[in-house]
């Protein structure tokens, strides 16, 4: 079965056509530029042309970086502030017409894509999933199923909220050794253990691909994994998300 999912981000919008017996994409993955500024009618614009480009006619799932309610977007940490408040439903059916769609979080797409097609260890018990990038996203499961919207990245660790001491792009912008943000980032996950006693933590965002060269600094007592799903985990969990009728 074939579904078709879009991923939001600050710097570009990612679509393709995703093969829900695999989690695999079918095609090539489009991607657009993010409209500066970032709109929601200039993004949403740009979905529909992703749309159009890729001669999709069926159901779409579209992630966006925000807390979305009722398919009403809560808030804009990380996008336009002009967002807060958008009827989702209304926005994307000017421009998607009558086609079945859903939006929902980020990180929460990233998590249910992880948890159908990635780490087993997703499955069973309470697990964190994050992902580390312009911020900190995050999906909160249980045995599976997931808690929507938690946006562990605003919790206060210290001073500070999480994503500001310990996200990829914090220890780009700071020019970090990986040592030096890791030392940030266990400060954070022993804030995440204290609070959630998860059976483990997977790891999202492009910066997983490089467990390799910081995993070892890490030194929480919870079990810490890279994800399997990368770069094409929010797309794949938008497309399951419309497929499976999950409307937050």
């Amino acid at each position: 079965m074939l579904s078709f999912g879009i991923d939001i981000g600050g710097s570009g919008i990612k679509g393709a056509v995703v093969n829900l017996a695999s989690g695999a994409f079918e095609g090539e993955r489009l991607k657009i530029k993010t409209p500066q500024p970032a709109t929601p009618e200039a993004v949403a614009e740009t979905v529909a042309a992703i749309v159009e480009e890729k001669d999709w006619d069926g159901p779409v799932g579209i992630t966006v970086p925000a807390v979305v309610r009722n398919q009403v977007i809560q808030s804009a940490a990380n996008i336009d502030k002009s967002w807060i408040g958008v009827d989702a439903e209304e926005l994307f059916g000017q421009h998607l017409g009558q086609r079945p769609f859903t939006v929902l979080n980020d990180a929460d797409a990233a998590g249910l894509a992880e948890v159908a097609y990635g780490n087993q260890i997703t499955r069973r018990g309470p697990v964190v999933f994050l992902t580390l990038g312009t911020g900190i996203g995050s999906a909160l499961f249980i045995n599976g199923q997931l808690y929507p919207n938690s946006e562990l990245g605003h919790i206060t660790v210290g001073k500070k909220s999480a994503e500001k001491q310990a996200s990829s792009a914090v220890r780009e912008r700071k020019e970090l050794s990986y040592e030096q943000w890791v030392e940030r980032l266990n400060r954070v996950l022993a804030e995440y253990e204290k609070l959630f006693s998860p059976a483990a933590f997977v790891i999202g965002g492009g910066i997983s691909r490089k467990f390799d060269k910081w995993g070892h600094y890490l030194d929480v007592e919870t079990p810490v994994l890279p994800a399997q799903l990368r770069n094409t985990a929010g797309i794949v969990g938008a497309a399951m998300a419309v497929e499976d009728g999950l409307r937050p």
